[in-house]
């Protein structure tokens, strides 16, 4: 049997505050714990696209969220730039750009002059378009056909007493809540003896 867990990262400091509101309200719902927990945290950056597979998974253990690069258009020179400094979570870079120069080669997407990309500071990708090029139409090919916007699975598959489960957010944080209870009392009886 295989089975697969995909859960996101989220900000350590949003979870703490979720698990504090559950123990002051153990009947607070999905919609309550996603005013503390707001959604995945992905150190890549990149802007998660609406709030439905969010609260989906949040709810029912399962869901899809879409990210989507963070793109600026600049003119600089009488030339127009696309400027991407924030990439989905788990893109590889070298990948993406060789998956540009085959859409250009292939005439998928036109207008662009140059590809290049700085990885010192962070991520950013310099993408030179042609004179004739519009910059909004070639940005929404790259989502279109590239990994500037990807879908992330969620899927929170764990383990319950040995048993393998899909929990929803309000059940994980119980569960955790649960077992910091048994580990203390436990840790306690053990000081005792």
């Amino acid at each position: 049997v295989g089975m697969a867990t995909n859960i996101p990262p989220h900000n350590l400091g949003e979870v703490i505050d979720g698990c504090v509101a559950y123990i002051d309200n153990p009947d607070i719902d999905v919609d309550g714990l996603m005013k503390h927990i707001k959604g995945p945290d992905f150190p890549t950056g990149a802007t998660i696209l609406g709030n439905s597979g969010i609260k989906k998974a949040y709810e029912t253990g399962r869901g899809s969220i879409t990210i989507r690069s963070k793109a600026t258009i600049e003119e600089k020179n009488g030339k127009q730039y696309i400027i991407v400094d924030e990439v989905p979570y788990g893109v590889n870079t070298l990948e993406l750009k060789n998956k540009v120069a085959e859409l250009v080669h292939n005439k998928t997407i036109e207008g662009i002059a140059d590809y290049h990309s700085d990885l010192k500071d962070g991520i950013k990708i310099t993408i030179t378009l042609k004179k004739d090029a519009n910059a909004q139409v070639v940005l929404n090919k790259l989502y279109k056909h590239t990994s500037f916007q990807t879908t992330y699975g969620i899927i929170f598959l764990m383990l319950d007493q040995g048993v393998p489960k899909t929990l929803g957010l309000k059940e994980i944080i119980s569960k955790y809540i649960d077992y910091q209870k048994e580990v203390i009392i436990r840790r306690t009886k053990f000081d005792l003896d």
